[in-house]
């Protein structure tokens, strides 16, 4: 019996009453933009809010439970994930509409871009940078992502969760704790909702900073390839590409994974790149700019899961720090 179906087994009839999908030994590496990673014991697509609430309450709290989104920032391993992943559907968390002049309700599965185009037909301002972020709504509440000087707590108003106990929560813009690249709320929370705020504007000047954004996008950034987006932080005082380029890192490859030469703080899976070797560039990058500049970039793009036995990566390849 694998992993997955052992789990399910185990827990029997207390997820009997699940109206979404649950899938044992589901391959993760199909729903990240990298496209590799080992599988996750369980995959479960909740059909709505009070679902995702009935499973939370039914799974024994030792039982790991991760929330992934559209894996536009997400790195697994190769030996996959232990427990539950769950992936909020588009059809229960993934809509979003204008509630007044200035306020928007998105779910958290609705794609940053999707949230840019609802502010455009309402005449909102303040979402174009939204049309630059490859991921949803969900994600960029919890790194509180950004594009072109502007920051998701910037219009964030209030957010709808639920805590690993299935109890229902509105969390304030304060209580958020929003930094750079961060969100301080419990990292066990799971997003559902939000409410963001924007500014009454004409649309012809929405629509000239969505394109302005999509431009600068297109001309600077690997967008057409199997990417995880920024791979560091901007460490404090300077740009993450500067110092990689500086370590000499622009285009430096790892089997199938490389360092962009457009944009080198973008990480690529080239065509068979494992995660392994994505993270082991990563790591390698790390170190060099490390040696280069004394500077610790932090990754930006989340890793997940466990290592195979013999490959595992050591963060700064092992530095001592």
């Amino acid at each position: 019996m694998t992993a997955g179906s052992d789990l399910l087994a185990k827990l029997g009839d207390r997820l009997s009453g699940l109206r979404g999908r649950l899938t044992p030994d589901s391959a993760m590496e199909k729903i990240t933009w990298f496209r590799a990673g080992g599988p996750a014991d369980v995959l479960f697509q909740p059909a709505d809010e009070e679902d995702l609430a009935d499973f939370l309450k039914a799974v024994p709290e030792e039982v790991p439970v991760m929330v992934v989104g559209i894996g536009s920032n997400l790195l697994v391993r190769e030996n996959g994930v232990r427990g539950f992943v769950v992936r909020l559907s588009a059809k229960g968390f993934g809509t979003a509409n204008a509630l007044s002049e200035t306020q928007i309700e998105a779910g958290a599965a609705t794609p940053d871009k999707h949230v840019s185009g609802v502010a455009y037909d309402a005449g909102i301002g303040g979402f174009h940078f939204f049309h630059g972020i490859p991921g949803s709504i969900g994600g960029a509440l919890r790194m509180n992502a950004g594009a072109n000087g502007f920051e998701t707590r910037e219009r964030v108003v209030e957010v709808r969760a639920l805590t690993r106990k299935g109890e229902r929560l509105v969390l304030t813009n304060e209580d958020m704790g929003y930094a750079y690249r961060h969100s301080s709320a419990p990292r066990d929370l799971i997003f559902t909702s939000a409410v963001l705020e924007g500014f009454p504007d004409d649309r012809a000047t929405i629509r000239a900073n969505m394109d302005a954004v999509r431009d600068h996008r297109e001309s600077v950034q690997p967008i057409r390839e199997k990417t995880g987006g920024s791979t560091f932080k901007n460490p404090e005082g300077t740009s993450a590409w500067k110092e990689i380029d500086k370590a000499g890192c622009r285009g430096l490859m790892i089997g199938g994974a490389q360092m962009s030469p457009m944009h080198c703080n973008f990480m690529i899976n080239t065509g068979s790149a494992s995660s392994y070797e994505l993270e082991l560039l990563g790591e390698t990058v790390r170190a060099r700019v490390l040696a280069a500049s004394d500077i610790r970039l932090e990754w930006e793009i989340k890793r997940v899961g466990d290592f195979r036995p013999g490959r595992e990566v050591q963060e700064f390849l092992g530095q001592l720090l």
